[in-house]
């Protein structure tokens, strides 16, 4: 090995023991998207047998939600495009500005993304195998964090792949959320060649966070609820 190949070498050693020292990601929330939150919020009320009441706006996307917790320090957030809210200045999150996914969520909310939450966000990003996109600055009230978003609104890996968030200092926003007795229990990730998608999140350090089958590209979320097991794809 010469100098060059020794250095690129010690580069990726020092990116890997800085991950494996976060090793603290975890299941921060999991993203199902509807055409309006009053029509996915009756949908859940009948799938999953309670009723979303709380939730908040998302000025620089024009994006609203509807929330609850799921457990473990992670929640369930149902989120839509904001129709009182003006045209955002940045393709918006989710793909929700995608006329494919939109005509998804016109027949019924769908899975869209999950997103994994670290203590190290510039470490994840760095040492990422595919782009993960920019990382976009969110403030509301005395609270902050910081999101991966593509600037084109695309999910890396379709949606297989998360996006990574860093919390500012303070409890986990999922404390203050409405418990409705939902309790996230898995996410079902499904791709054509489950050993590149399990090897990429394995470079990511979020493999024992999903379970991966063989399959055409898909995302689905499990849940425990009051009407039993429930799965969201």
């Amino acid at each position: 090995m010469n100098l060059r190949q020794q250095a690129a070498s010690s580069t990726q050693q020092a990116q890997h023991n800085k991950l494996n020292i976060i090793m603290n990601n975890r299941i921060d929330h999991v993203a199902i998207g509807c055409d309006s939150l009053e029509r996915g919020a009756e949908i859940m009320r009948d799938k999953l047998g309670v009723s979303l009441t709380q939730g908040s706006k998302h000025d620089l996307m024009s994006t609203h939600n509807r929330v609850m917790q799921a457990g473990n320090e992670s929640f369930f957030e149902l989120i839509a495009q904001d129709p009182n809210a003006p045209q955002p200045k940045r393709t918006r999150w989710f793909t929700l500005d995608n006329q494919h996914t939109l005509q998804r969520l016109s027949e019924s909310p769908r899975a869209l993304c999950w997103v994994v939450n670290t203590n190290d966000l510039d470490a994840v990003v760095a040492a990422s195998p595919i782009d993960l996109g920019e990382v976009v600055t969110f403030t509301r009230g005395d609270r902050s964090w910081r999101l991966t978003v593509p600037a084109d609104g695309h999910l890396p890996g379709e949606g297989l792949i998360p996006a990574f968030i860093e919390w500012s200092p303070g409890p986990h926003p999922s404390s203050a959320q409405q418990d409705l007795g939902v309790r996230l229990d898995k996410i079902n990730l499904s791709h054509p060649n489950p050993d590149l998608l399990i090897e990429q999140l394995t470079q990511l350090r979020v493999n024992d966070l999903a379970t991966v089958k063989q399959g055409k590209t898909a995302l689905s979320f499990t849940f425990d609820t009051p009407n039993g097991a429930v799965t969201l794809n």
